[in-house]
């Protein structure tokens, strides 16, 4: 088994990393970082340097792997020092709107485009974009954060898409995006205060349950948008 997880020594994605040497330790596993090589140097991990927002990068990753068994997108930004997510039309900006469109649809978009060889298998694949709750179109009743939802809506219109047209090209492989609700990292750490403990998950427990969800997911599920809960969102 191969696999590749995109920002593997983020919150999220070096939780994913550990379970996966875990729990399939015959796996080959790539894992991506963007600037600073981590500190943790496991000898049966694949550190690759890639900004999975540029297409040179993407491209360049994707010659540095052949095949794929499952390929696991869990690059994303929310906010950084200068911008939070707006709580109002009245402070959108273009320059944030294109940060947030940047890292959290670009890279989806480029590794589809990139990888979608890799993932030609007779036995099932994956291809697994983490997205967000809070870009279904159907869920939205209370608005605000509008770069962050409209950057996860487009996100999980490439999700749609790209598995629309894989059914025909690689009928093996389940295109879906994942909600993993909020996670104690980073990237959610400035919102966390009205977050009741019980809604607030460690980075392990999402990972766990993703992988519950890989377990259980057939080709004819690709195109589905989860929960995870297992519960199938509406985009």
């Amino acid at each position: 088994m191969k696999i590749l997880i995109i920002g593997g020594n983020g919150g999220i994605g070096k939780a994913i990393t550990t379970y996966v040497r875990d729990t399939f330790p015959k796996a080959k596993i790539f894992a991506t970082y963007r600037s600073t090589l981590p500190e943790d140097k496991r000898v049966d991990i694949t550190w690759l340097k890639a900004n999975a927002s540029l297409d040179a990068d993407v491209k360049h990753l994707a010659k540095q792997i052949s095949d794929l068994d499952m390929l696991i997108n869990t690059a994303g930004f929310l906010h950084d020092a200068a911008n939070k997510p707006e709580k109002s039309i009245n402070e959108f900006t273009p320059e944030f709107f294109n940060q947030n469109l940047s890292s959290n649809t670009l890279p989806t978009l480029l590794l589809a485009k990139y990888f979608s060889n890799h993932l030609k298998a007779k036995h099932q694949t994956y291809f697994i974009s983490l997205s967000a709750r809070i870009g279904s179109i159907e869920d939205n009743q209370i608005g605000g954060w509008v770069s962050y939802r409209c950057s996860k809506a487009a996100l999980n219109m490439a999700v749609k898409t790209i598995s629309i047209e894989w059914q025909f090209k690689l009928p093996n492989c389940c295109v879906i995006a994942f909600h993993p609700g909020t996670t104690d990292t980073q990237l959610s750490r400035p919102f966390q205060k009205n977050v009741p403990p019980t809604k607030l998950f460690t980075s392990e427990y999402v990972s766990q349950q993703l992988f519950k969800i890989i377990s259980k997911v057939q080709p004819s599920d690709t195109g589905k948008f989860y929960s995870f809960t297992g519960e199938e969102l509406p985009w």
